[in-house]
């Protein structure tokens, strides 16, 4: 094992005054819903304040410019252009306004992995069964040694029959990142369609998507970004954006105007809801990239060392090897332990450590740990974490 990995910062204690977060708790589980500094829930109280001064002004005229400038500070953070991106809640929803709003025929094959993140997977399960077409799955290993082990799994699974290849960018369940751009361009060469799910990708690693390729992509701000929730994207190639519409068809599907795109008209409008979320993305994009003097590549690479520091006090301390290579890591990282009640680890970890870290059954070979690593977070906590687990397994 290499010595501990030292984390030159800016105090993680001093960081995380700015988030509401319990101070009782030892939160290790950014991943899930991530967490929303301060200030940006103070800028999402500022538009609430504005939408209830003159709801009618603000949902029936100001709207659609607010949502272009909020989408066009997207756009440049996520290497796009904004008339390809439009807002969705989550990624789930992204992926959902993809997969059922497209046809197939009886033989065509959906292609996705054992490591899809499962309500994903439910949603491509419910298409196949409504268009009557399979689903193939390819089988990544983990522990895995090399990227190319992904690549080499999934075009194995590839047919003449693919159709559309659903695939992860970062996995929830074991932290790996994809090699999605050669995924993406090996299968663009069997004339596959590409949805990637990079719900955890935005803020996390550095995102290119008019490079990238896909077809399809669909990513959370609320993570890694840190809006508040109920922020998400989904892109859309130019060529695809007529046939893709939201799952609430509404006013924009015959909206008379030619000045906006009926991609933008039919997603920018789905109904009566609070869009506030949306428009706080800039202002979260802009604070956690002043909190380091390096910006966000510094913010990626400080919870990338984190995360790689965090992993190896855990290796280390349940004396076991890192099951797979730093380069597959973004700010997640997990660990296997034995086999035994998820559930019941959480909760007493929780309970009785008052730590609050994710542990989930993996495929009926024992049980996943899996750290976030955030700007609030300290390596001590990891510590902690690894001396808890000790005294409860």
């Amino acid at each position: 094992m290499k010595d501990e990995i030292l984390i030159p910062s800016p105090s993680g204690a001093e960081l995380a005054q700015l988030w509401a977060l319990d101070p009782a708790i030892t939160f290790l589980n950014h991943g899930s819903f991530g967490a929303c500094p301060l200030p940006v829930l103070q800028a999402q109280q500022h538009w609430r304040e504005r939408m209830e001064r003159q709801p009618l002004q603000f949902l029936g005229t100001d709207i659609e410019s607010l949502l272009d400038a909020a989408r066009a500070e997207l756009a440049a953070f996520v290497g796009s252009e904004p008339a390809d991106l439009v807002f969705v809640p989550n990624a789930t929803t992204g992926v959902n306004a993809v997969l059922r709003s497209l046809r197939f025929q009886p033989g065509d094959e959906l292609l996705t992995t054992n490591q899809e993140y499962n309500a994903c997977r439910n949603a491509l399960n419910f298409v196949a069964e409504r268009e009557g077409v399979q689903v193939v799955v390819a089988e990544i290993p983990f522990p895995i040694d090399t990227p190319e082990q992904v690549v080499e799994a999934v075009l194995q699974k590839v047919s003449p029959n693919t159709r559309l290849a659903l695939l992860d960018h970062v996995v929830s369940q074991t932290g790996l990142i994809f090699p999605i751009a050669t995924l993406v361009n090996e299968l663009k060469k069997w004339g596959v369609e590409t949805l990637i799910d990079g719900a955890h990708a935005p803020g996390m690693i550095p995102l290119n998507l008019s490079q990238l390729g896909a077809t399809f992509y669909t990513g959370n701000c609320h993570k890694w970004v840190c809006a508040p929730k109920g922020a998400a994207f989904l892109y859309v190639q130019r060529d695809r954006q007529a046939a893709i519409h939201p799952l609430t068809i509404s006013h924009g599907a015959n909206d008379p105007r030619t000045g906006r795109s009926r991609f933008h008209l039919e997603f920018d409008w789905m109904g009566t809801d609070d869009p506030t979320a949306y428009l706080c993305v800039p202002e979260a994009i802009r604070f956690m990239g002043s909190l380091l003097p390096g910006g966000w590549p510094e913010v990626m690479q400080r919870n990338h060392q984190l995360a790689i520091a965090a992993r190896q006090i855990l290796c280390q301390a349940l004396e076991i090897p890192p099951p797979c290579p730093e380069e597959m890591l973004g700010s997640l990282a997990v660990v296997p332990l034995p086999d035994g009640d998820a559930t019941l680890l959480h909760n007493h970890l929780l309970q009785h450590h008052h730590i609050e870290v994710p542990i989930v059954p993996w495929q009926q070979q024992g049980r996943l740990l899996r750290i976030s690593a955030q700007l609030y977070n300290r390596i001590e906590q990891y510590h902690y974490l690894a001396e808890a687990l000790l005294k409860s397994l």
